[in-house]
């Protein structure tokens, strides 16, 4: 008789660290890995535990399964909209996720393992990479579900991949094949699946191997000047640091004696 292997258990999101990495997946499988409102809180509580810790220099985003995510779960938003103030209360929840997401100090990848659906394609766009298989998909329903979505996701969209892009994705709710995720900048990378973890690691590593404070300072610096709200003294300021800084020794000093520089 042929024993079936258990189903992985669903769960929030759970943190693994591996050296200077941590990845965050998502781990609802039999759900394509829909967020509940549950997770939200979970997710905020391992971005602080990620970047109270020196030793991480790299997150690494994923789910697990056949699919990256389904995004956020549309019936626990209609049960819980039962008034103006907590539709409002929903919506923002997960919208503050996203926003710190994006925000993380530390260079973030997302691994996208499948299909990626509704707000969890505003999720993935809001780390700084995307690495997904040839196999996968997306779409963002909301036209179709009547659904208005938060400004700042549009925007992500907008500055990301573009106006027409965007007014595609949102405006038709059609949904786009991983080649046309690429070709309109969705995607970082394309690989078969069987290369997707061989992509991953070379690209974590090489992060994980650059100077963080100056990583950090720059990608604050890009956000805020794809956002159009660059604060210029604090950013001169940053530059300044970096040049009286540990970090531009060692790596003068690396570069100086052809070795890898240790941050």
């Amino acid at each position: 008789m042929q024993v079936q292997s258990a189903a992985p258990e669903a769960t929030p999101p759970v943190l693994e660290r591996d050296g200077a990495r941590a990845t965050i997946r998502l781990n609802r499988p039999e759900h394509l890995n829909r967020l509940q409102a549950e997770d939200l809180d979970v997710l905020l509580d391992l971005f602080d535990r990620i970047e109270a810790d020196s030793a991480i220099r790299v997150v690494v985003l994923t789910g697990t399964g056949r699919a990256f995510s389904a995004g956020y779960d549309l019936n626990s938003v209609a049960e819980r909209a039962a008034s103006a103030a907590e539709e409002e209360s929903v919506g923002s929840s997960f919208e503050i996720v996203v926003n710190r997401l994006e925000d993380l100090a530390l260079p973030t990848i997302c691994r996208i393992n499948g299909g990626v659906y509704g707000g969890s394609t505003d999720l993935a766009l809001a780390c700084d990479f995307r690495i997904g298989v040839d196999t996968g998909e997306m779409f963002m329903p909301a036209a179709r579900l009547g659904l208005h979505y938060y400004k700042s996701g549009i925007a992500r969209y907008v500055s990301r991949l573009g106006a027409d892009n965007a007014k595609k994705l949102f405006l038709t709710a059609e949904k786009i094949s991983a080649p046309e995720m690429l070709r309109i900048g969705y995607l970082t990378a394309m690989v078969p699946p069987e290369s997707l973890d061989e992509e991953v690691d070379r690209l974590a590593t090489l992060l994980a191997g650059n100077a963080p404070v100056a990583m950090a300072g720059m990608k604050r610096t890009i956000n805020e000047i794809a956002r159009g709200k660059l604060d210029e003294a604090a950013a001169d300021q940053r530059a300044r640091d970096s040049m009286r800084g540990a970090e531009i020794k060692e790596g003068v000093r690396a570069f100086a004696e052809k070795r890898p520089p240790k941050f």
